[in-house]
């Protein structure tokens, strides 16, 4: 594909030229041929970038709730009418199927627009405690690094809750999966946002990425992506002691207590897993199940695992595409080969490309069972479509297991009995819990412990990120 914009960058209501002309191409990881190029910022563009954002944050700041919410009610409908070409964008970049591609994943930027919008109407900006005055105010610039996987959903989730605040922001898209962000800003610009209100860089995370963690005119980092480049930005922040928000790795355990129905639970966890390629963050990769009920799990995974209909993102009825890019697929296939020799046990899939799949990024969907805690597939975010059955003694020991592990972003339980399956979920040290495989709620706040990241994102907690909070003594004797 191509965007007319894509030499370009949004900055103060127009699209401009690089300083510094340089290009990078874009790849569909469906056919390893290139789709088209794109302009790479540097410090310097981002600094013009910045500059923008700072102009403009004192009007906009100044908006009235009423102001943002029509802005945000004219993005969602912008955004309605390019939705079909937002889908087909994110599926040409990144190789997400088609129908997930329009119905979920540009689905979901939608839906941030509309969840801010619903934050907005009643969220108390002020407040008197006793004799004094509470107020929540825009922090200031917002500088945002989003990633590949998910891209008009983690763009929106920043860009909406930032918009709702009266915050000025910042953009940078992954290079891997630009079109989407370029499309978006083309959404913002017809909706009528204010110039300067948001600014769009393209780059690289050395090109663009460090120096907007540094930049002394950045209030707020809002960052997605792996927890070594999030390590990378928060000690580039650190001396202009600004505000960082991360959402970072996962290794989600998804425990299936002993009472539950398998013949469900576990295709459940199988679909739950190669969703996306595998390429979600809060995946649930790791299947906790009871050590004598292993073989029965190998056997269904594996069933359901060979079901999978993997093939061209472009057919309606393809249900995984490829992995993003040759990088990733040579990773993926780098942990897989460790599983095997570490010992586990390959019930499905393994290395290579699905039959009949010679070009592309494509991995196998794959399962592997008596995986022990300690191996790399048990420990190590793959991000790909590999899921891990381990074994457990006991409902304690299931916990133990699920909580053994440097990451915390999500947790899953299963079981027949509602009592039981809170009682695990309360155990469970990860940002979001879902019990029998409920869906994820988009008014509910996404993060994680540990280094699964800091901050929170979506609904209010995501509005909260923006702000804050003044103090005014006296308020009530005034």
């Amino acid at each position: 594909m191509s965007e007319a914009n894509a030499h370009k960058f949004y900055i103060g209501g127009a699209w401009v030229a690089p300083l510094e002309p340089r290009h990078v191409a874009v790849f569909n990881p469906a056919t390893e041929t290139e789709i088209g190029t794109v302009a790479m910022g540097s410090a310097r563009d981002l600094d013009r970038a910045v500059e923008a954002a700072r102009a403009a944050f004192p009007a906009f700041a100044a908006t009235t709730r009423e102001d943002r919410l029509a802005l945000l009610g004219r993005i969602g409908e912008a955004y309605k009418k390019r939705f079909v070409e937002m889908g087909a964008a994110i599926s040409c970049e990144m190789g997400a199927p088609i129908t997930f591609a329009t119905k979920m994943q540009a689905g979901a930027g939608l839906g941030h627009f509309r969840a801010a919008a619903d934050v907005l109407k009643t969220y108390p900006f002020e407040e008197v405690m006793g004799g004094t005055l509470l107020a929540r105010e825009p922090i200031g610039v917002a500088g945002m690094i989003t990633p590949w996987n998910w891209p008009a959903n983690q763009i929106a989730c920043k860009v909406a809750p930032a918009l709702a605040a009266g915050c000025t922001m910042v953009l940078k898209p992954s290079e891997l999966a630009p079109y989407s962000a370029l499309l978006l800003a083309g959404i913002l610009h017809e909706a009528g946002v204010p110039k300067g209100v948001f600014n769009l860089v393209n780059g690289d995370g050395p090109g663009v990425g460090a120096p907007m963690a540094a930049h002394p005119g950045i209030d707020v980092i809002s960052f997605t992506g792996s927890t070594r480049a999030g390590i990378d930005v928060a000690i580039r922040a650190a001396p202009t002691v600004k505000r960082v928000g991360q959402e970072l790795g996962g290794k989600s355990a998804n425990i299936l207590l002993d009472d539950v129905d398998f013949a469900k639970a576990v295709p459940a966890a199988v679909a739950a897993c190669m969703r996306n390629s595998g390429q979600s963050c809060n995946a649930p990769t790791r299947l906790l199940v009871p050590v004598g009920r292993m073989e029965e799990a190998a056997a269904l995974a594996k069933g359901a695992a060979e079901h999978v209909k993997v093939g061209d993102p472009a057919s309606p009825d393809t249900e995984m595409g490829p992995v993003v890019s040759k990088a990733q697929w040579t990773k993926i296939q780098g942990l897989i080969e460790a599983g095997i020799e570490e010992g586990a046990r390959a019930v499905a899939g393994g290395p290579g490309r699905p039959d009949g799949l010679a070009r592309g990024f494509y991995v196998r969907p794959t399962v592997f069972a008596h995986v022990t805690p300690t191996m790399r597939i048990a420990r190590e975010e793959i991000f790909g479509p590999v899921l891990s059955i381990i074994g457990y003694r006991d409902e304690a020991d299931a916990v133990a297991i699920a909580n053994a592990s440097e990451f915390g972003l999500a947790g899953y339980v299963s079981s027949a009995s509602a009592e039981r399956a809170k009682r695990v979920a309360r155990q469970l040290r990860a940002g979001s819990i879902h019990i029998n495989n409920a869906p994820s709620d988009i008014q509910a706040p996404f993060g994680g412990y540990k280094q699964s990241g800091n901050g929170r994102e979506w609904g209010r907690f995501g509005l909260e990120e923006y702000l804050e909070v003044k103090a005014v003594m006296g308020w009530g004797a005034a």
